[in-house]
């Protein structure tokens, strides 16, 4: 995901003046990484105290100089914002709102998964006048933004602060945000508009737009807003740092030739449009998701013996508290929920209302056809991609390193297995998920930019992206991901407002198209 998949492996955790570990398991107020995620930092710039640190310094960790005092206050002021937005109550209004959608359409996710998928294989070249790409290629468009560091680093940070049980509480949180991701795709597909350009758009600005009424634009226009920001860092400045520093940390490669072979990757198929992406990705995501679940079933299955043990180990800590071990200074069952939840939602993004705008664009014959489709993007994300990466670090034993270690753990627990090779391997594919999620992203912003300023932004923000595509490889900007991750937030707020003013259109909907398609239950 996109939110927080800049934890990378050159992560160094300070102590702050207090003498309070700056680690997500030990911050001084007890919190999550939700709430003082300052803890552990990608890049050059690493805080040296968190939320509960009266000394509030930020050390960089290339000059080891504290900076300017209105910075300091700048970024404090934003890094408090960003905790308030992200509490727990953030959580629970993501969870609940899948659990009511749920409920109310009888667990439409669980009794037509496998018509799903065969709707998914029927949709390969589907072709139509009403969309741009196929079902197929808008679900590996929506994945490559989906899947990325975070399904690598950001399920090891879960278990190394919530212990194993984080696990459980993911899959849970996946199951339920399958419903979600269902309802906010069938809307985005239902409201969608056709652009004089012939771009076909959709997503949270439109169904609010054209679902709610005039008096509600203003609510799209805010979600478009966050979406540009959040896609410039989040997707555009923060996964290209990923990739310059983990190609420079394994092969030696110059930065700055990283970032300048990515620029020209990037403006190859980002500036053919959506149609050119959605066939990049539709190509890549398959490919790199088979790859890495290839290498994580490889390293379980030399471990087999242990898979039964940690199963269970993973069902029982998410009801009861993990013993310190190693590394790990132990979780409450709190801790397990909150961290398995919060990775979930920031891998998957269900609810945030990002996906819907590349699944607006397919030629799918319904919305609901679509919207069954483009909520396997969940089931595959969350509960395939997180859950390797969740048992080859529980199998290795790697994840009792520690939280100061979580940014390192896969890493580790590839090498053990596979030694020579598994350092090699993560980095490839770590490149391979953040690659496509800048392009993914791409789509997103570029949506969100035509609905402001129509189909004249579309050119423009393709170049800009590219531009901050660059200026993101060579640079570390810690205020850019901050602020990309608090409109993440953001986004999800008005997106979640226009789901459940809209969830009597979208029940009534559900049913009508249920009746006409006998291939779907209700």
């Amino acid at each position: 995901m996109a939110g927080l998949c800049a934890l990378r492996n050159k992560v160094r955790v300070f102590p702050c003046k207090t003498g309070v570990k700056q680690s997500q398991a030990l911050c001084s107020d007890g919190e999550s990484v939700l709430a003082c995620f300052c803890a552990i930092r990608c890049g050059t710039g690493i805080p040296a105290g968190c939320r509960g640190c009266p000394g509030g310094r930020y050390q960089r960790e290339d000059r080891g100089e504290p900076r300017e005092d209105g910075k300091v206050e700048l970024y404090r002021l934003l890094e408090t914002f960003n905790g308030f937005l992200w509490c727990p109550v953030m959580l629970v209004l993501l969870v609940g709102t899948g659990i009511y959608l749920n409920i109310a359409l009888r667990f439409f996710s669980f009794r037509n998964w496998v018509r799903a998928y065969k709707c998914l294989w029927q949709g390969r070249s589907h072709q139509s006048e009403h969309g741009e790409i196929s079902p197929w290629n808008a679900l590996m468009t929506a994945l490559a933004a989906d899947i990325g560091t975070g399904n690598v680093v950001g399920v090891a940070l879960a278990i190394a602060v919530g212990g194993p049980g984080a696990l459980f509480w993911m899959w849970v949180t996946a199951l339920v945000g399958m419903m979600t991701k269902f309802s906010e795709v069938l809307l985005s597909v239902h409201f969608r508009e056709k652009t004089p350009a012939g771009n076909w758009v959709g997503g949270a600005m439109y169904f609010i737009k054209n679902g709610l009424g005039p008096k509600w634009v203003w609510l799209g226009t805010c979600f478009a807003v966050f979406g540009i920001c959040a896609c410039i860092g989040t997707g555009g400045m923060v996964q290209a740092k990923a990739i310059t520093d983990n190609i420079s940390g394994t092969f030696g490669l110059p930065a700055w030739l990283c970032g300048l072979i990515l620029v020209g990757l990037c403006v190859a198929v980002l500036l053919g449009g959506v149609r050119r992406i959605g066939a990049v990705a539709g190509k890549i995501v398959p490919f790199m998701a088979i790859m890495y679940v290839f290498m994580c079933l490889l390293i379980i299955g030399m471990n087999i013996e242990k898979v039964p043990s940690v199963f269970w180990w993973v069902i029982s800590d998410a009801f009861q508290p993990t013993a310190a071990t190693g590394g790990f200074v132990g979780a409450t069952v709190m801790m397990a929920i909150r961290q398995g939840m919060a990775r979930g939602i920031f891998s998957n993004e269900a609810g945030l209302g990002t996906a819907p705008m590349a699944h607006a664009a397919s030629t799918a014959e319904t919305p609901l056809v679509q919207a069954s489709i483009g909520m396997l993007d969940v089931f595959i994300d969350t509960i395939i991609v997180c859950s390797m990466t969740g048992f080859v670090i529980l199998v290795t034993g790697t994840w009792t390193a520690g939280s100061s270690a979580a940014s390192m753990m896969t890493s580790m627990a590839f090498e053990q297995a596979l030694p020579g090779v598994g350092q090699f391997a993560v980095t490839i594919c770590l490149t391979f998920f953040a690659f496509t999620t800048i392009l993914g992203w791409c789509v997103y912003g570029e949506r969100c930019a035509i609905y402001l300023f129509g189909d004249r932004a579309q050119m423009v923000f393709r170049l800009v992206y590219c531009l901050a595509v660059g200026v993101g490889s060579v640079l570390a900007l810690d205020a850019v991901w901050l602020l990309a991750d608090t409109c993440n937030a953001l986004m999800a707020l008005p997106n979640l407002t226009g789901v459940l003013l809209l969830s009597p259109v979208l029940f009534k909907i559900v049913r009508d198209e249920v009746a006409r398609d006998d291939r779907f239950v209700v």
